[in-house]
């Protein structure tokens, strides 16, 4: 592969890709092209060196990998006007749209081209991304590179591909699943007394540790649970106060509904 990295579609998630590629170094800025009508929102990458385009013609010539990361309703007049640029000895198609198959883009495009489908998150931009990843036609070389570059940016794993919705809740829209868990215990630490900025500061952290936790000692929740739930303390009194108005279950339902409307907007 010639090490050239092309991102077609500059929203949230593609220049958040290519930031956190810049800072993972895993290639130069100069090596990343990336493509969208408005060139002005860009602007700031291309400040760092990343080349930028409206045409998307200029990303299947600049680079053996592209990424499309665009919006699910674009994607067939895309790789339409894309279809006779593509060559199937010389590219690899990364596409991390959500509820697109890669039968959906095989039968776009007409071709084996060597497609990889991947879910990261927003968290990319900072090399901390989930990506879950599944593949049709392509090399163990070309798998190796792939893994090997979204490595750079977080953690992976390798998925069958009908798990692909499942993942995108998971670990896309479970970003903002948290998010709204650390604003709710920023809200709850200014009322007991906090600043915002002290609170916001605390539940950010204390969110980070406990992940580490569980990712560095392979532990379940409910062990590290235990080890700060002390007989008649306030950490049970909370929880159980949680749970009485629905914590649990109302993060269970919310998880299936947004499965829901993937898989019912597929249908």
């Amino acid at each position: 592969m010639n090490k050239k990295i092309a991102i077609i579609g500059g929203g949230n998630l593609g220049t958040a890709i290519a930031e956190g590629l810049i800072q993972s170094r895993f290639i130069t800025p100069g090596q990343i092209l990336i493509t969208k009508r408005n060139l002005s929102t860009l602007r700031h990458l291309e400040e760092k060196g990343v080349l930028i385009s409206k045409d998307n013609t200029d990303a299947l010539r600049f680079a053996d990998l592209v990424i499309l990361a665009i919006k699910p309703f674009q994607v067939q007049n895309v790789l339409n006007t894309l279809r006779e640029h593509f060559d199937k000895n010389r590219h690899i198609l990364v596409s991390v749209v959500t509820g697109v198959s890669t039968a959906d883009i095989h039968a776009v495009l007409n071709e084996n081209i060597s497609i990889v489908r991947a879910m990261p998150n927003t968290a990319i931009a900072i090399q901390e991304s989930m990506t879950c990843i599944s593949t049709r036609d392509i090399t163990g070389e070309q798998m190796d590179y792939v893994q090997s570059l979204f490595e750079q940016l977080g953690k992976v794993v390798v998925i069958e591909e009908k798990l692909m919705d499942a993942a995108t809740v998971l670990a896309a829209c479970g970003t903002a699943y948290a998010m709204r868990y650390i604003r709710a215990n920023i809200q709850g630490g200014i009322e007991i007394g906090f600043d915002a900025a002290t609170a916001s500061l605390i539940a950010a952290q204390t969110v980070k540790g406990a992940a580490q936790l569980l990712l560095q000692k392979k532990t379940h929740p409910e062990q590290e649970i235990d080890k700060v739930t002390t007989p008649q303390g306030c950490t049970i009194a909370g929880l159980n106060e949680m749970e009485h108005q629905g914590f649990s279950s109302s993060l269970i339902k919310g998880v299936i509904a947004s499965y829901d409307k993937i898989t019912g907007d597929n249908k």
